[in-house]
């Protein structure tokens, strides 16, 4: 059975978000280097990159008998255009709460 996985399950996993953000620090690793940043069995660390390397935020390229797991660009810039219009909500309504907030400070 071929699931589909899907990008914001991914990323709700902290391993997995983790992983990204090291990957994200150092380009490129193999699966043994990610899973040595991790307190956990290999295996484990090997189904969130298959999971992560599934819903295409990983991408993989093997250079002799080592697979390389590098971030997909492309795909984390979709995420951040999903995300973007929620970024700017919040940063409008946090500019409003700060300037009631001023206006309050300054008439005590």
């Amino acid at each position: 059975m071929n699931l589909r996985r899907d990008v914001f399950q991914a990323i709700a996993d902290p391993t997995r978000r983790a992983i990204l953000l090291l990957l994200a620090a150092s380009q490129s690793m193999t699966a043994g280097a990610i899973a040595a940043n991790f307190d956990t069995a290999r295996p484990t660390v090997s189904k969130h990159l298959q999971i992560l390397t599934e819903c295409e935020l990983l991408a993989q390229q093997q250079t002799g008998r080592e697979i390389y797991y590098y971030i997909n660009a492309k795909k984390m810039k979709e995420v951040d255009d999903f995300i973007e219009p929620f970024r700017q909500m919040w940063d409008d309504r946090f500019n409003k709460l700060e300037t009631i907030m001023k206006k309050y400070k300054t008439k005590k």
